[in-house]
């Protein structure tokens, strides 16, 4: 099992590539202008899916069960470390889901769903809080994605975690 990258923590993006970021990701819908717009007015653009990245909606319950802890701080700091790449959470509910950007096409061999063309994402906005949806780990610089084998390795602890618990 590879080991999670150094615990180093990730430098916060200065202003200048948080718009860099938010640049890369708005131009990840037809209309750039439209996701710039939304972030203004809600903090949150309908990002479609499948021409930039793609994600993987992971159940709140795995991940906490694979990271130990339910603690946000916590939860943060081991998938930052993990996975090194951009994971958003659906607070619309307390058992909301963790969406993590992967590559399109990359290859995904896991239960949990897959979402690409076709689907649009809730993007909260780089560098600002939102309360729908909202960034665990932002996206490091433009392109900064998860990788998928990491992320089935890091799932893969969930299930003998949650096993080990039971009393």
């Amino acid at each position: 099992m590879p080991a999670p990258r150094s615990s180093a923590r990730a430098q916060v993006p200065s202003q200048a590539e948080n718009r860099l970021i938010a640049d890369w990701l708005a131009r990840a819908h037809p209309l750039p202008g439209r996701a710039r717009r939304e972030w203004s007015d809600a903090y949150v653009a309908m990002i479609p899916l499948g021409r930039r990245f793609d994600a993987v909606r992971v159940p709140a319950q795995r991940i906490h069960a694979a990271v130990a802890s339910e603690e946000p701080a916590t939860v943060a700091a081991a998938l930052r470390d993990w996975l090194g790449g951009p994971v958003i959470r659906d607070l619309r509910s307390p058992a909301g889901a963790y969406y993590f950007l992967v590559t399109p096409g990359a290859e995904w061999e896991g239960p949990e769903e897959r979402l690409s063309t076709g689907t649009f994402l809730g993007v909260p906005r780089v560098g600002h809080i939102a309360y729908l949806m909202t960034w665990v780990v932002p996206p490091e610089h433009p392109g900064n994605l998860c990788d998928t084998a990491v992320l089935r390795t890091l799932l893969a602890t969930a299930d003998p975690l949650r096993t080990v618990g039971r009393p």
